[in-house]
């Protein structure tokens, strides 16, 4: 049994359940407001997650027809030549809160130079490549972090709009209905208590006219 159908009737219940019935309109009014920024922000990831997965696509595509060109040229002793002289890359990001919610954005991708006395690359196609891969990965971390970003929002979207159903569809009905038997059953004891007190009246004053 909830709390809403366990109400007693009275005047101190009926407050209550009146109470309880605005924090739950406030609430749900909040959560559907969170709601529609929410939504916005996630159509914005979404569309920004499928422009990063174009764009890693194609960056991938273009430095692998570089580097299969490059092979051609040097073979794969020459390739492993080339990235000797590569060093490794750094990809951090900023974290970014929508609506209490924190989730990743603006990723930053930091390729080192070549190495000064390291081999130059055997060919231009290879040079090509490496330009083209550097590329891909900046583009790969961008889509890495509109997708997770995306998916984190889109997680926060759906409990939001959970918890507006369960207040909208359940507890406000719920406290709504509890609210009215209440103020019903309130009146009825109200409307009792009336006829009581003029029937007591009226038998008061008929015992003072008989005594004369």
């Amino acid at each position: 049994m909830s709390a809403a159908s366990a109400t007693p009737p009275s005047r101190a219940g009926r407050l209550r359940l009146r109470h309880s019935l605005d924090v739950a309109l406030r609430g749900a009014d909040l959560l559907e407001q969170k709601l529609r920024i929410l939504r916005t922000r996630h159509e914005e990831l979404l569309r920004a997650e499928e422009a990063g997965a174009r764009a890693w696509r194609d960056t991938v595509r273009e430095a692998e027809t570089w580097l299969l060109r490059g092979l051609l040229h040097v073979g794969e002793h020459g390739l492993e030549t080339a990235a000797d002289g590569v060093g490794r890359a750094e990809v951090t990001w900023c974290a970014e809160t929508t609506m209490g919610v924190r989730h990743p954005s603006h990723p930053s991708c930091q390729v080192p130079g070549r190495s000064p006395d390291a081999a130059t690359p055997g060919s231009t196609a290879l040079m090509h490549a490496e330009g083209a891969f550097r590329e891909a990965l900046r583009a790969g971390a961008e889509y890495a972090v509109a997708r997770a970003a995306a998916g984190i929002v889109g997680d926060e979207v759906a409990r939001t709009r959970q918890r507006v159903r369960a207040l909208r569809r359940h507890w406000i009905p719920r406290l709504e209905e509890s609210l009215a038997r209440v103020g019903l059953a309130l009146e009825e004891s109200e409307h009792e208590d009336a006829v009581r007190r003029r029937w007591a009246a009226g038998s008061s004053d008929g015992g003072r006219c008989g005594g004369g």
